[in-house]
């Protein structure tokens, strides 16, 4: 039995997340079974449950999908067969022999696959089974319900002596009719049923010259109908063998009965393991719907939910189309109690819910709507006080209801506990219940427990501010639109925006000020201050933000300008190099010009030869490495180097962009002539010449043979 309360479960509306489980099952059984989940009593068990849920969850979208679990319910049989003497139908017994395979064809397949489904296979071991329950159900009931001809070898007789008298009945009255034909003794339907047996339609006139039994006649009474003698001679050996029929099969399913006692709580387990495997199912089922995950598991006490969903309004929001905003949410020993401020209809009830809800769904092994990278811990006791909770029966005020509560708590509350309260104090004088309130909350930190609570008592929000292992929290709300966020925000209390909230909602200026007169100046400026603190927060939250974009900007940009700065540095050195290359081949080129001239004016073989010799020698004396020059005047040299390419290279784009610019100053002067189909083209600053084919929407599909392309006419000339 669970250690949580009835009046929790429904505070934290768990009944409600059941009943849209159990829309998921597929028999009625595990609707029960559903509607009678609570929480576990330790963490491996939850844990257990959670697996085998994602489990079942994970054969959804596989290739090797669990078998199906359908049944009907054997529980009527299984009653039956715990009285002494009772025989079980054979339609029982076909729903033994169903469950019988069901579970037979899962422990198959989960044994063939159990590296897969580890958690369901181990459920599926400790079933019973046992093959002769099929075996003797189906050597006596067939596929179709019926109990076998061959069930015994009375049985086997009696259905021959009945297919025999069956046949002499058809044979018998067929005769009969023939005769009544030929003697014109029929109407014109010459044959009928009535009360299940076959009769002639014999014209009234002639009832007498038709021997047998008179079983009715029409309205009119004109026709009468009539069994004929021979084939109710039949008929009545037929119904005593009926008879003889229905006594075997009794005798036959009194034994079978009798066979099946020893095998009742083999069936009982059967059917309890097929229970579970649809309540998993429609957890499973459920989950998808929800997009649950399980959550991390931690023995230490730390519950952390991030984009958490509160799954019934995600459920109603997904009907209505509309977004839910998640929630992140954080309780651990350093910040284990969290008192949340703020407007009404903010979110801060929802969003206690959330927690408590996700925590009892945790607690009762169904998957949660959050991420994965979510960890919630186990707690033995869950405490809530939630709503207007004025008890008519016990004549107890909201207030009287709400300090039994307490006192429950008082008693209940520990290091193991988890408590959650909605507008902590209120229903009594605002004062008197505000110092209570705050009492409570002391014995709850001593106590070491966890907890959320909802309040609108500045007394509350400063006890949160001054306890070490306490925090503020606050729903989050437009400064402008006086709109709700229903977004937390942890290290802050909030502002109750009671007044700006009243003249949104059309309260008359003058009886805002008049409320403001009746209350003392320092709660008006604590409200406003812890107002401005929001403001002020929100405002510098949005200025982090940014600076953190423009700093990642910025990153970015530097990131991007040093490998540009690396590639110009690289071209730079090749340029350099290919200079260096070109000068060298020029110098050459000047040298053997020379002596060409020289062998010209001269013809003199041997001088020429000598010549480039002597070339051709300093040209490999270049070639062996020289020592190295000391390394600053080299880095100097570079440097130097460098620094006349760039000049260079500024120099050339200087005139690239001049010429640029008075190409396209000359073109701007050109009158445009307007261009048409067949016209031949070409690009403002290409040479290829194509024709045009279309022109579409100021666009011109270009044919140049091989290939056709699609150019804005702004960017073609006209090639006469």
């Amino acid at each position: 039995m669970s250690a949580i309360h009835k009046k929790t479960l429904e505070d934290l509306e768990f009944p409600a997340v059941l009943a849209q489980i159990a829309d998921g099952c597929i028999t009625d059984l595990g609707k029960e079974g559903v509607y009678s989940i609570v929480p576990f009593n330790s963490l491996s068990t939850c844990e257990i449950s959670l697996l085998k849920t994602a489990e079942m969850q994970a054969s959804f979208n596989s290739d090797n999908r669990i078998p199906n679990h359908g049944f009907d319910a054997i529980t009527k049989e299984l009653h039956l067969l715990s009285i002494e003497n009772s025989t079980v139908e054979i339609s029982g017994f076909r729903r033994i022999n169903s469950i019988c395979k069901a579970v037979k064809d899962i422990q198959k397949f989960l044994s063939k696959y159990q590296e897969f489904y580890e958690q369901l296979s181990n459920m599926a071991n400790y079933v019973p089974h046992d093959s002769k329950i099929s075996k003797e159900i189906e050597a006596v009931v067939d596929i179709h319900g019926q109990v076998k001809d061959t069930a015994s070898p009375l049985l086997q007789e009696i259905r021959i002596d009945l297919k025999r008298v069956k046949s002499k009945i058809g044979g018998s009255f067929t005769h009969a009719l023939k005769q009544a034909l030929t003697s014109d003794y029929l109407d014109e339907i010459k044959e009928t049923i009535v009360d299940g047996k076959h009769v002639l339609a014999v014209k009234a006139m002639h009832r007498r010259k038709v021997k047998g039994r008179v079983l009715g006649s029409s309205k009119t009474g004109i026709i009468v109908y009539i069994q004929p003698q021979a084939t109710l001679d039949y008929a009545n050996e037929l119904n005593n063998l009926m008879y003889d029929e229905d006594e075997e099969i009794k005798v036959i399913l009194n034994d079978l009965t009798e066979l099946m006692r020893p095998y009742a709580e083999t069936l009982e387990a059967q059917q309890s393991f097929l229970v579970q495997m649809d309540i998993l199912y429609a957890k499973a089922k459920y989950s998808n719907q929800i997009d649950a995950v399980v959550p991390r598991r931690n023995k230490t006490k730390k519950l952390l939910l991030k984009d958490a969903y509160h799954p019934l309004l995600l459920v109603a929001n997904k009907a209505r189309r509309e977004k839910t905003i998640p929630q992140d949410i954080s309780l651990q020993p350093d910040s284990r109690i969290i008192v949340i401020s703020g407007p009404n209809a903010g979110g801060k009830s929802i969003t206690l819910k959330t927690v408590g809800l996700l925590q009892l769904m945790f607690q009762s092994g169904i998957p949660i709507p959050a991420e994965p990278e979510s960890e919630l811990c186990f707690f033995d006791k869950i405490l809530t006080d939630i709503g207007d909770n004025q008890s008519i029966e016990n004549h107890l005020s909201t207030y009287s209801y709400r300090l039994k509560k307490m006192n429950q708590f008082l008693k209940r509350c520990n290091e193991n506990s988890l408590f959650l309260i909605d507008e902590f104090g209120t229903g009594s004088d605002p004062e008197l219940g505000g110092a209570l309130a705050e009492i409570f909350l002391e014995v709850f930190y001593e106590r070491e427990a966890f907890g959320i609570i909802t309040t609108h008592y500045a007394n509350l929000k400063l006890l949160a501010g001054e306890l070490p292992h306490a925090v503020n929290a606050n729903m989050q709300f437009d400064n402008h639109s006086l709109e709700p966020l229903y977004t937390l925000f942890m290290g802050e209390a909030g502002s109750s925006y009671t007044f700006e909230v009243a003249q949104k909602n059309g309260i008359p200026y003058g009886l805002i000020n008049r409320a403001k007169k009746k209350i003392s100046s320092g709660k008006i400026r604590f409200d406003k201050t812890i107002a401005s603190m929001q403001k002020e927060r929100s405002k510098l939250r949005m200025t982090t933000e940014a600076l953190k974009s423009e700093e990642q900007k910025a990153r970015e940009e530097g990131q991007l300008l040093e490998e540009t700065q690396a590639k110009v540095q690289d071209k730079l050195e090749r340029y350099q190099e290919l200079y260096d290359s070109q000068q060298r081949l020029i110098q050459l080129g000047r040298k053997l010009d020379t002596i060409a001239l020289n062998y010209e004016n001269n013809n003199g073989k041997k001088q020429l030869i000598d010549d480039i010799l002597k070339i051709v020698a300093v040209e490999n004396s270049k070639r062996t490495p020289k020592k190295k020059a000391p390394r600053k005047e080299e880095k100097a040299k570079v440097h130097e180097q460098k620094q006349e390419v760039e000049k260079e290279i500024a120099v050339i784009r200087r005139k690239k962009k001049k010429a640029k610019k008075q190409a396209s100053q000359k073109e701007a002067e050109k009158p445009r002539v307007p261009l048409q189909i067949g016209n031949r083209v070409r690009l403002l600053d290409g040479k290829a010449i194509g024709t045009i084919d279309k022109i579409e929407k100021e666009k011109a599909f270009v044919n140049y043979g091989i290939f056709t392309t699609k150019v804005h006419v702004s960017k073609l000339e006209l090639v006469p």
